[in-house]
């Protein structure tokens, strides 16, 4: 299982210098992958081109771009255009978002959300290819009689952010994987795993990725550390998809499935997840303190390097 690093927390205060530092220094330290929200006035695939010359080999990625805000032509323009500026090295990870989120922050209206993502993938798929496209769908459309120039020729990996049943079917037949929030080791092997790998070997398609994103912390207060997470990740076991899979796992919240304790069982909690299933581990490192922070980042790097 390949570990990466989730840097999602750095868009608090959204710096581009300071995370192309990171992902700088994280691909020095040997992780494979480094992700990014798209939140707040941060722009996930910006910050992600702009960091690609300063790499070399760190997979850049969206987790993940929300689908309602932007046509899917204009989304495949941005990502083929940070795929030129990495270097081939992007995973566009684009997902539905969450119902209160669509209508009470952007007041757009939350309806036939399977459909969507369908209609958004028939768009943005070919679009990426270099393909022509003629689609005209109940939420997306696009008429595109000929191929139109590109920045790069070779697409970007495309996943998506897929929990329930159907959107892990339409993960495993028409994109390279899915990527996970609020799944736990249980949950990736008893529903995560079984469903988008049968989807993918129906269509006939390689084995997905599943990208399985715990915050990790090294301390030697658990207990306090857990109640700053209870506090101030509450909110995502609030949302219903996540309090499906927070259920399938058999937890009340994200303090109750994070790494945290000794080294030690941070690496057992890291290797509780490739056992089950996961290709890839990304980390949010967390620490109430610089040195629990860089001992929770050294054990992540230890970990990566073993492989």
């Amino acid at each position: 299982m390949r570990i990466g690093i989730n840097g999602s927390s750095l868009l608090a205060r959204p710096d581009v210098g300071t995370i192309t530092t990171d992902i700088v220094t994280a691909e020095a330290e040997g992780f494979t992958s480094y992700w990014l929200a798209q939140t707040g006035m941060a722009d996930a695939l910006g910050v992600l081109s702009a960091a690609g010359p300063a790499t070399n080999v760190v997979e850049l990625g969206t987790a993940v771009v929300p689908t309602w805000l932007q046509h899917p032509m204009a989304l495949a323009a941005s990502a083929l255009t940070a795929q030129a500026n990495t270097h081939g090295r992007l995973v566009l990870g684009i997902g539905l978002s969450h119902q209160p989120a669509v209508e009470q922050r952007w007041h757009m209206t939350w309806e036939k959300p399977i459909r969507h993502m369908l209609d958004y993938l028939e768009v943005l798929m070919p679009a990426l290819h270099g393909e022509t496209v003629q689609h005209h769908g109940e939420v997306w459309s696009l008429t595109a009689d000929a191929p139109m120039p590109r920045p790069t020729e070779q697409p970007p990996k495309v996943m998506l952010a897929a929990l329930g049943d159907q959107m892990l079917r339409i993960a495993g037949t028409r994109t390279d994987g899915t990527i996970l929030w609020c799944v736990g080791p249980r949950t990736v092997e008893t529903h995560i795993a079984p469903r988008i790998n049968e989807a993918a070997a129906d269509a006939d398609r390689p084995t997905p990725s599943i990208v399985c994103s715990i915050p990790c912390w090294v301390t030697d207060d658990p207990d306090s550390a857990r109640a700053f997470i209870a506090k101030v990740l509450a909110a995502y076991a609030e949302l219903p998809s996540y309090r499906a899979m927070l259920d399938i796992e058999g937890i009340h919240g994200l303090e109750d499935l994070s790494f945290v304790g000794s080294e030690q069982q941070v690496r057992d909690g890291i290797a509780r997840v490739a056992e089950a299933g996961a290709t890839d581990f990304t980390a949010v490192v967390m620490g109430a303190n610089p040195d629990e922070t860089a001992a929770t980042r050294a054990v992540l790097a230890a970990a990566a390097a073993a492989g």
